[in-house]
């Protein structure tokens, strides 16, 4: 039994979302090189992170009714 082409594939939204960008940045407590998404950081050694603000454009949307 063969299966339909269109059952092979998952379904794509409507409207893609922009891709995070993968940004670096020297820990400003340790200086180990971190890697974040949009200037957001968080530093696994010394657990130091950046305010959500400083990132390099707004948070996305939850999707949850407000």
């Amino acid at each position: 039994m063969a299966i339909a082409p269109e059952a092979e594939r998952p379904a794509r939204p409507e409207e893609s979302l922009p891709h995070p960008e993968i940004t670096y940045i020297g820990c400003t407590r340790c200086g180990t090189q971190i890697a974040g998404l949009d200037g957001r950081y968080a530093c696994a050694g010394c657990g130091w992170v950046n305010d959500w603000s400083e990132g390099h454009g707004p948070l996305p949307e939850t999707g949850r009714p407000g």
